[in-house]
């Protein structure tokens, strides 16, 4: 399994496609685990499953979530969480970590 660690001062998503790039990446499955300080997630209306409701959450969090390459660029469903212990799980558009880092397990 291969790791690839995303530190500080980077947003997730930029940083895990220059990674697949410099790798030679196309597709695959990987785990996400660590800290960010901000995000974006996205859900889908009740009525309409074509359609994303982006939600910006601007506070650290804890995040692990599941992903997928797909044609070079990373795909994650995450579980975030920050203050008050509350869970929200979402698409993730970006994720800016500031202050700690996160893992990428490949598989």
């Amino acid at each position: 399994m291969q790791k690839i660690k995303i530190e500080k001062d980077q947003e997730l998503m930029a940083a895990l496609e220059k990674e697949f790039i410099k790798n030679n990446l196309s597709e695959g499955g990987f785990t996400v685990i660590g800290a960010v300080d901000e995000a974006c997630i996205s859900n889908m209306p009740k009525n309409d499953a074509s359609q994303d409701i982006l939600t910006e959450y601007k506070m650290p969090m804890e995040l692990s979530g599941t992903g997928e390459i797909r044609d070079g660029k990373p795909h994650i469903h995450a579980c975030l969480s920050g203050k008050g212990d509350k869970a929200i799980h979402g698409h993730l558009h970006w994720a800016q970590i500031k202050t700690w880092y996160v893992s990428v397990y490949l598989y």
